[in-house]
C-alpha cells in the first residue's frame, strides 16, 4: 500500500479499534489459482500474540477451505471510515480557487499466515465469540444456544475455522493531513456529525 508518513497510523491500539468496529475484512490470499478474495467478519483476540490474531470461519463448500489453497501470508484488509471530500468545503476555495475534490479514507493492512482449523468444538467456541460481540448492545442479544443443539451441530459441520496470527499491521489514515490548518477547520465545520469530522478533528494541525 502506498503510504506517505503523514498518512501512516503505528498506534496499535488505534489500528485494533478500527479492526474491532469493523470487522467484515477483505482476506486477500495466493494459491495455484492465483489471487482468491473473500469477505469474512473476523475477532480480534488482541492478548493472542504482540498484534493479535484474527479469528473467523468458512463456508468447508470454499477453496479457501482446501489445505493447498494458500501459498505463503496471507494479506486482510480492514477499511473504516472514508468519503468523498468537495473541493467546495476548502476555505482556501474562497481565497484562490486551486483546489480539487479528493477521498479520505481509513484502513487497516495485516499480514500473517492462514491456519485452517477443522475442530468442532473450537469452531464453536470462535462463533460463541464472533456472535457475543456484535449481539452485545442489541436490546434482546440472541446467543447459539438458543438454537436447539442439533441445528447448531450440523451448521458446525459446514463449516471450517481460520485463524490469522498478524505478523505486522500497516495503518493509514488519509484524514486531511496534508491541507493546511484552515481548510481542516472548514471540513469540519462542513463535515459535523460525520465519523470523518472527528478524524479530522484528531489530527488537525
Amino acid at each position: 500500500m502506498y503510504l506517505p508518513k503523514h498518512f501512516a497510523e503505528t498506534d496499535i491500539g488505534t489500528l485494533h479499534a478500527l479492526m474491532r468496529e469493523y470487522p467484515l475484512a477483505t482476506l486477500v490470499s495466493h494459491g495455484p489459482d492465483g489471487l482468491n478474495a473473500n469477505h469474512i467478519p473476523l475477532h480480534l483476540d488482541a492478548g493472542a500474540s504482540p498484534n493479535g490474531t484474527l479469528q473467523g470461519h468458512i463456508a468447508r463448500a470454499n477453496p479457501l477451505a482446501k489445505a493447498s489453497a494458500v501459498d505463503g501470508e496471507v494479506l486482510v484488509i480492514f477499511q473504516g471510515p472514508e468519503g468523498y471530500i468537495s473541493p467546495s468545503g476548502y476555505a482556501t476555495k474562497a481565497e484562490h480557487g486551486k483546489v480539487v475534490p479528493t477521498w479520505n479514507y481509513t484502513a487497516v493492512h495485516a499480514y500473517g499466515q492462514l491456519r485452517l482449523i477443522d475442530d468442532a468444538d473450537w469452531v464453536l467456541a470462535q462463533v460463541s465469540a464472533l456472535t457475543a460481540a456484535h449481539e452485545a448492545s442489541l436490546p434482546q442479544p440472541w446467543s447459539v444456544s438458543d438454537a436447539p443443539a442439533d441445528y447448531i451441530e450440523k451448521m458446525l459441520g459446514a463449516i471450517v475455522g481460520i485463524e490469522i496470527t498478524i505478523d505486522r499491521l500497516v495503518g493509514k489514515w488519509k484524514v486531511s493531513q496534508n491541507q493546511p490548518a484552515t481548510n481542516q477547520a472548514s471540513l469540519i465545520a462542513a463535515m459535523e456529525g460525520q465519523p470523518m469530522a472527528d478524524l479530522i478533528r484528531q489530527r488537525q494541525q
